[in-house]
Order: C-alpha cells, then sequence, then structure tokens
C-alpha cells in the first residue's frame, strides 16, 4: 500500500505512486501532457489500477466523443482490476463509468463524495468541478471546492490550485472582488496555473473591465501560456476583451495565432473556435474564409450527440458557412439525444433544441423567430453547461436579432441589459446608437 503525495491511500508500488503524482500535477495546471505520463507507468506498471482509471477521467471530461475508443480502454482495463483496487480508486471507476454512460450528474457526485471523504484528493476536487461546469451548477463550483478548504494549509502542494478552483467558482456566483484576489494570489504563488489566470479573466469579462483583462492576460502569458493544453482559452478570453474594446483586428490575429493553434483537434477547443466567430460573424464584419478551419472539427463530430452545448456550437458553424444539410443534421441529433436517456436528454430538449432552431433561424434571416427560440431559454442555459462569459452568446446574439427583426421594444430591452452590465464597451454602444435610431414612443 502506497500513498499519494497528500497522504490518499493507493494499491501500487512507491515508485507509480511518485509517478502518478508528476501527471496529476500536470493535469493540474492543464500542461501538457498528463495522459503520455500516465501511457509511459502503465506500460512498465499495467497492474496501476489509479493509473487507468485517472485516464479514464481525464478522457471522460473532455466531452468529447472522438476520444470515446481511448475512454473505454481505460475503463476496461481499470474494471478489470477493481478487485484488487481500495474503496477510494473504486470510487474513481465507478465516476468514470458513470460519465461515460451519459450520467454526467452521478458522476460528479460521486467524484464530489470521493473528496469528501479524502478532503485532500485534488485531483477528485478538480474532477467534480469540471462536471459542475459541464452541468451549469455555479453554485457547486464554488461550494465544492470550500468544504474541502478547511483541510488544507499554505504549504501544503497543491494549494494554490485549489486557491484558483475556488477563484473560479466564487467568479461564477457573482463574489468578483473575492474571486479576483483568490486568482491573484494563485498565479502569484505558480505562474503556470493558468486555470486561475483564467479565473481572473471571468471576472473582468463580467465586469466590463476589458482593457484591464487583455493587460492582465498578457502580462501573465509567459506564464501559462507555454506548454499548456488550456492556453487557447485563455487567448480566447483575451479575443473577447479586444471584441468589446473594437478591436476587431486584434481578434482575429489572436483567433489566427492563438485560438486556432492546437488545430481544433478536440471539442473543447472548437468550441471556441466557433464562438470567437460568432461574435464577430453576428455583428458583420468579415472573418474571412476562418470558419473553414472551425467546421471541419465540427462535421467530423455530425451525429455524435453526446453534449448539447457541442451540438449548439456546431450549428453556429454550419449556420455562418450555409450548410443546411449540416444544420438538419445537428438538429435530428439534438432530437435524438433529446428522447434518449443521461443527462444530455435533458440538456438537449431544454435547452439544446430552441438554441440551435434559434441560430438556424438567425442564420435564413428570420430575426424575429431567432428572437422567439432563444430569449425563453436563456435564463436556464445554464442547464446545459458552460460559464457565464460562454453563455453571455446568447445575449449578444439576441441584441443583434432584435435589432435586424426591426423589434424597437425588444431591441430597447436587450439593449438596455447590455448597457447596464457594459456601459463603456464600444460593441454595446453601437447597438445602442441602432436600437434609438428605430425607437419609438411609448404609449399614453
Amino acid at each position: 500500500m502506497a500513498t499519494d503525495m497528500r497522504g490518499n491511500p493507493l494499491t501500487c508500488t512507491a515508485a507509480a505512486a511518485e509517478r502518478l503524482d508528476g501527471a496529476i500535477a500536470k493535469f493540474h495546471a492543464y500542461l501538457a501532457d498528463p495522459i503520455a505520463d500516465i501511457d509511459a507507468l502503465l506500460a512498465e506498471e499495467p497492474d496501476c489500477v489509479m493509473g487507468h482509471a485517472i485516464r479514464a477521467g481525464i478522457l471522460a471530461t473532455t466531452t468529447d466523443k472522438a476520444f470515446d475508443g481511448e475512454l473505454q480502454s481505460s475503463l476496461a482495463a481499470a474494471e478489470r482490476l477493481a478487485p484488487r483496487a481500495n474503496a477510494r480508486e473504486g470510487a474513481y471507476i465507478a465516476a468514470a463509468r458513470r460519465w461515460a454512460a451519459g450520467d454526467l450528474q452521478a458522476a460528479t457526485e460521486t467524484w464530489g463524495g470521493i473528496a469528501i471523504e479524502h478532503p485532500r484528493d485534488l485531483l477528485a476536487v478538480q474532477l467534480a468541478q469540471l462536471g459542475d461546469f459541464f452541468l451549469g451548477q455555479s453554485q457547486m463550483l464554488r461550494d465544492r471546492v470550500a468544504r474541502v478548504l478547511p483541510h488544507w494549509h499554505r504549504d501544503m502542494p497543491g494549494h494554490g490550485f485549489l486557491l484558483g478552483m475556488h477563484a473560479f467558482g466564487l467568479e461564477e456566483c457573482g463574489d468578483y472582488a473575492r474571486a479576483e484576489a483568490a486568482g491573484r494570489e494563485a498565479v502569484a504563488r505558480n505562474p503556470r496555473d493558468g486555470w486561475a489566470a483564467h479565473a481572473v479573466a471571468h471576472v473582468m469579462e463580467m465586469q466590463g473591465r476589458a482593457a484591464d483583462g487583455a493587460a492582465f492576460m498578457t502580462e501573465t502569458a509567459p506564464g501559462w501560456s507555454p506548454d499548456s493544453l488550456f492556453a487557447y482559452h485563455n487567448w480566447w478570453h483575451v479575443a473577447l476583451f479586444c471584441i468589446d474594446r473594437g478591436d476587431i483586428a486584434g481578434a482575429l490575429r489572436l483567433f489566427d495565432e492563438r485560438v486556432s493553434a492546437g488545430g481544433f483537434g478536440q471539442a473543447l477547443e472548437a468550441i471556441d473556435g466557433a464562438a470567437l466567430l460568432w461574435r464577430l460573424w453576428v455583428l458583420g464584419h468579415d472573418v474571412g474564409a476562418r470558419w473553414s478551419r472551425v467546421a471541419p472539427a465540427w462535421s467530423a463530430r455530425l451525429g455524435h450527440g453526446v453534449y448539447a452545448f457541442n451540438d449548439v456550437h456546431a450549428m453556429m458553424a454550419f449556420v455562418a458557412t450555409g450548410d443546411a444539410a449540416a444544420q438538419r443534421e445537428v438538429i435530428a441529433t439534438l432530437e435524438r439525444a433529446a428522447a434518449g436517456p443521461g443527462t444530455n436528454a435533458m440538456m438537449s430538449r431544454d435547452v439544446g433544441l430552441p438554441l440551435a432552431r434559434g441560430l438556424a433561424a438567425f442564420g435564413r434571416g428570420d430575426f424575429a423567430a431567432a428572437v422567439a427560440h432563444i430569449l425563453p431559454v436563456r435564463g436556464i442555459a445554464n442547464r446545459f453547461g458552460g460559464s457565464h462569459a460562454q453563455r453571455d452568446v446568447l445575449s449578444w446574439t439576441l441584441c443583434e436579432a432584435a435589432i435586424r427583426a426591426g423589434d424597437a421594444r425588444m431591441a430597447d430591452a436587450m439593449v438596455a441589459e447590455r448597457l447596464a452590465l457594459k456601459e463603456g464597451s464600444p460593441v454595446a454602444q453601437g447597438w445602442a446608437a441602432r436600437a434609438r435610431a428605430m425607437a419609438r414612443p411609448l404609449a399614453a
């Protein structure tokens, strides 16, 4: 019986435990490549059950069916070794199996339960928080971390990562001052902590502090950018700051040089690529041939139907490129998912389908229908996951659709919401000017 660096029990050799610690530390910082490190360990010690279980958990939380074969292989190996696993390792296997079976909620609670039993198990906290993120559970993004904090102290290895996770949860719950302080402290302690830097970026995005956000991310980039598997998302945030400051050329340059750097090889990258170009395309900016770099990633995933959040972003690419057949396939995929089992059925039924239909309506110029589909869903869009910053694309689309529909009252309402959040934004001011031009007096 061995333990990891924080005293959590493992049924492997001490040497294997040390190597697992190294791979997990990379995952905490989203540095390349923890899977390669685990594979190297398993090549030498194939009976390391926790190695297979961790590998399965990491692959599961990509929310990408492209990795399903690898996930199933890891699960099969872990389950063969389950009789020799301890209770903690068995719970890791169960969580990954539940996620693979489509029950994201049960998987997340299983990882959360591990953290309750072993509050110094930072990986369990991280995987549970990722589950909360994909489920759109803002409160749990915060509380999942808060419940283990009393069992940690500043000098424990990984404490800074825990602060970064807490910072993101605080931000998603609107506690911006505490979130920024925790995120900045985590980055100061470990400049390679891209998740903590990202938490601070979220604070500044939500507060409309585009100049501050761009400066902070640019200053900290030398720490989190090299060898990071998460850098594309942090640069996506910088691109959003560029758009909000009216620097469209800067946003496109970041798409070319940073956001697309990974070639959109995984769904999470393709989400950011589509979301960035959609914001620009909706505003009427010429994005050139850039959609041709994102759309193939979604074409390769047509029909997967594992996570409605992915499907809605695929729809953005197909609407912008005018691919009507692909749009119909996305709708059909969401309809099948909505009628099926698992967490994604609710996500597809309640949120994914109406949003996809609304985006399709926007694309064919039926802006009133776009508003009709999207507006009732926006308030419950957390049900299909993502962050406030990611789901903001819905309000963005509603502002433009209401104006293009010529609906003066709706445009006034949507723009008023935007100005209340980001009064100094050139994008918001542009919408406000267009809305004022079409305003009509209130009835007596």
